[in-house]
């Protein structure tokens, strides 16, 4: 099993930065990517930016100019740094993470708000 906590939303001014933070525990070998999704309200779940365990960055195309995806192995954790907030980036934001396993399929936290305020 993978475990995943998600941290670091809140309440932010639009312009603002904000930093979130993805700490995985458990079958960590297991896995062999991770990504962030973000869910708005009155809409569906999208694909955010994902990071193979190679390095191998992915974005979607509305946020690829201000959103940065990055990993610490010491800390068994992934970040994505939000820059220049606007307030259509309000969501809960989600971290998951992709096994090896077909069995297995994806594993995914609570998820963490992040609301931008004008």
């Amino acid at each position: 099993q993978v475990q995943l906590v998600e941290s670091g939303g809140g309440l932010v001014q639009a312009g603002g930065s904000l930093r979130l933070s993805c700490a995985a525990s458990g079958s960590i070998f297991s896995i062999r990517a991770m990504g962030w999704y973000r869910q708005a309200p009155g809409k569906q779940r999208e694909l955010v930016a994902t990071i193979a365990r190679g390095g191998t960055t992915n974005y979607a195309d509305s946020v690829k100019d201000r959103f940065t995806i990055s990993r610490d192995y010491s800390k068994n954790t992934v970040y994505l740094q939000i820059n220049n907030l606007k307030p259509e980036d309000t969501a809960v934001y989600y971290c998951n993470a992709a096994s090896y396993s077909k069995s297995s399929g994806d594993y995914w936290g609570q998820g963490t708000q992040v609301t931008v305020s004008s």
